[in-house]
C-alpha cells in the first residue's frame, strides 16, 4: 500500500527566505507568509518557487510543491560550469565563474544554496547590485539556464 505522507525521492529542499507579508483590508490587516524554496537532486536538476499562505507550514508546503513542478536540467561539465556567465534580474546581478577542481563553492547567501542543490561542486559566484534574496535567486537560475555545452 502506498504511503502518501512520505516522499521517497532523492530531492533536497532548501528554504531560502521566509517573509511575513500583510494586506490592508476593510476589517484590518490580513497577515500571510511568503516562502522561497529551492529543490534539487544535486545532479543538475533544480526548481525554485514562492508559496504564500496564512501560516508558515502551509507556505513551505506550497512553495516546495511548486518548485518540484517547475524543475529543469542545467548543463555543467565535470564538477564546474563550462564558462563565466553574468545575468541580471531586476536590480540584482549575479556573476558565476568556473574554478579549478577542489576549490569548492565560493558563494554567499541565497546563491550558495541554489548552487549546492544543483550539484555543482566547484564554482565562484558574486552578487552585484541588489541584496534582494528573491531577485538574486532568480538571477542565478537565469544564469544557470543560459549555460550550454
Amino acid at each position: 500500500m502506498r504511503d502518501f505522507g512520505q516522499k521517497n525521492d532523492s530531492f533536497e529542499e532548501k528554504i531560502i527566505d521566509i517573509k511575513r507579508v500583510s494586506k490592508k483590508t476593510k476589517g484590518g490587516n490580513k497577515i500571510a507568509f511568503a516562502v522561497l524554496t529551492v529543490v534539487g537532486n544535486r545532479n543538475g536538476k533544480i526548481g525554485i518557487a514562492v508559496g504564500k499562505a496564512g501560516d508558515t507550514a502551509s507556505a513551505i508546503a506550497k512553495s516546495t510543491s511548486r518548485a518540484r513542478k517547475k524543475m529543469f536540467q542545467i548543463p555543467f561539465k565535470g564538477l564546474t560550469i563550462p564558462y563565466e556567465v553574468t545575468k541580471k534580474f531586476g536590480a540584482s546581478v549575479v556573476l558565476l565563474k568556473p574554478v579549478p577542481k577542489g576549490a569548492g563553492i565560493i558563494a554567499g547567501g541565497s546563491v550558495r544554496k541554489v548552487i549546492y542543490v544543483s550539484g555543482i561542486k566547484d564554482i565562484s559566484a558574486k552578487i552585484l547590485g541588489s541584496n534582494n534574496k528573491i531577485n538574486n535567486v532568480y538571477a542565478t537560475v537565469k544564469a544557470l539556464k543560459s549555460l550550454s555545452d
